[in-house]
């Protein structure tokens, strides 16, 4: 933890012209989640008091996602893009009385370490650029440093031969106590190409005004930014085989690694198994020692230790497996809880359900959970067997240790221990099946 409290500022208010799209930059998904949803992520590690969003472009369509990701952070709207440091003032007014360090990330930015922010968090000087050791300095920003800090950055076209040759460049991301914004941010001028404001003069009017400006360093894959659909895709790739590899390091088995796909917040404990070709969306957990096996897709779930999924299974948001539980093949389950021990073979679909331990559910069953207006929930007992090709019309209920006969639809609710039978009497005609065919034959050859 920090000494003093933290804020956080989130632009997020870019088009993103070069994405070729008509969703904002940072609503682009990265590991199952919006761009964006890294730098909050990242951003809460370090527990701060106030996270405030700057939307701009697609202004709603941030405000909704946002509402999702961290319902705690505030919006403040950019109604002009008018740079950065245009941006950061947008978002001062919600940070009225608090007193603390403020850093202001990007969007667009999502692999800044937690670490790295606490180093920004924790500095003591009034305002600290993060910096990183460029492989192809290229066109960025040169930071000038010396024995009192951080003397000045020098954009590209405005620097010599000497100052070009400078590795340490620019991320972009910063940090300074609030107070420091206050005083600052409207001394910025736009006497630039584009009329903007720039974060950028922060630190040179900071350090004229007797301030002190350093810089704290980070790896370069840190600052990575999405500005096209290929960095996208290519920031995809360094997000998955980072995932895969912190995987493999907790002590979970991964069969074949690259064709396992991750989401920022999947949750596997040590001893799990995971199969070929498996994709895990937000919001899952599997606990130690669960299998799930090959070509199987999971998202808003919970795998209980000793539960096996799969092959090409289905859990949506709300499936709950507790311990033991077998999900096989061609198994659909949504917000449903399975009690320890329940088998659920193949070639079913459980929604809003609450299966007691130890059931058997034949293959075929459906809970008929939607009537085209409203979703009905279907309980089954413990100890239940459950007849292939059941039909489950709910609201219904089947008892503890009841039973359901093969193709029955059932629409009432079955007492513990009964067998329910909902399926029409067969009917049989001797001979009948071999006259028809003749019947067919000759009438096609006429």
């Amino acid at each position: 933890m920090t000494e003093k409290p933290v804020a956080l500022i989130v632009l997020a208010a870019g088009q993103g012209s070069r994405m070729q799209s008509d969703l904002p930059k940072v609503l682009h998904r990265l590991g199952g989640v919006p761009l964006v949803g890294h730098a909050l992520a990242a951003g809460r590690s370090l527990a701060p008091e106030t996270v405030v969003v700057v939307a701009g472009h697609g202004a709603a369509l941030v405000q909704k996602a946002i509402a999702t990701l961290d319902p705690e952070a505030q919006i403040a709207l950019q109604e002009e893009q008018l740079g950065t440091a245009h941006a950061v003032r947008q978002a001062l007014p919600l940070l009225e009385g608090f007193e603390g360090r403020v850093l202001v990330l990007y969007g667009d930015t999502p692999f800044i370490a937690e670490e790295t922010l606490g180093m920004l968090a924790s500095h003591p000087s009034d305002v600290i650029v993060l910096g990183f050791e460029a492989a192809d300095p290229g066109r960025y920003g040169r930071l000038v440093t010396g024995p009192d800090g951080l003397e000045r950055i020098v954009e590209y076209k405005d620097a010599d031969e000497a100052t070009r040759a400078i590795r340490l460049v620019n991320s972009g991301v910063l940090a300074a106590d609030a107070a420091t914004l206050r005083e600052i941010l409207p001394q910025i001028g736009n006497r630039n190409a584009a009329g903007e404001y720039y974060l950028t003069d922060l630190p040179g009017l900071a350090r004229a005004a007797g301030l002190r400006v350093d810089v704290v360093t980070c790896d370069e894959a840190e600052t990575l930014g999405i500005n096209t659909r290929a960095e996208l895709a290519a920031a995809e790739a360094a997000f998955q085989a980072r995932a895969r590899a912190q995987a493999l390091e907790d002590g979970v088995t991964l069969t074949d690694p690259a064709t396992v796909w991750f989401a920022l917040d999947t949750c596997i404990g040590r001893d799990a198994v995971i199969g070929q070709n498996v994709v895990f969306g937000p919001g899952v957990t599997v606990e130690s020692g669960a299998e799930i096996l090959p070509f199987c897709h999971l998202e808003g779930c919970h795998v209980s230790a000793g539960a096996t999924v799969g092959p090409f299974a289905r859990l949506r948001p709300g499936a709950e497996l507790g311990g033991d539980v077998h999900v096989g093949n061609f198994v659909e389950i949504k917000n449903s809880v399975l009690d320890e021990g329940v088998k659920v073979g193949h070639l079913t679909y459980l929604g809003d359900a609450h299966v007691g331990e130890a059931t058997n559910i034949g293959a075929g069953t459906v809970t008929c959970n939607y009537d085209g207006v409203g979703k009905h929930r279907t309980e089954i007992g413990a100890h239940a067997f459950i007849g292939s090709d059941t039909m489950l019309v709910a609201p219904v209920r089947v008892g503890a240790r009841a039973m359901t006969g093969s193709g029955s639809v059932i629409t009432e609710d079955v007492p513990d221990d009964a067998l329910a039978l909902g399926r029409a009497k067969q009917v049989t005609k001797p001979g009948l099946a071999t006259r028809l065919m003749q019947a067919l034959r000759q009438k096609k050859g006429s």
